[in-house]
């Protein structure tokens, strides 16, 4: 007993006079760029991840490789 689709289209029907087409243009504009921005914030974020696990694998690297060479030198 789910919503069918005639029930959609009354209920469409009611907010489209309730708030008129501008104001709904407007909200879904709206909604659109906050969508739109968090999910730019969420891939700048996972970016940002990817850099500093990137940077300490790095810093490990040179860690081992720097043993590496002082262990070399000693024999």
């Amino acid at each position: 007993m789910g919503i069918g689709i005639w029930q959609l289209v009354i209920i469409l029907l009611i907010v489209l006079l309730l708030f008129g087409a501008k104001r709904l243009r407007n909200i879904g504009s709206d909604l659109g760029q906050a969508v739109k921005g968090f999910r730019s914030a969420v891939k700048e974020e996972e970016s940002k991840g990817s850099t500093e696990q990137l940077e300490k694998r790095e810093g490990e690297v040179i860690d081992v490789e720097a043993s590496k060479i002082k262990e070399e030198d000693k024999a």
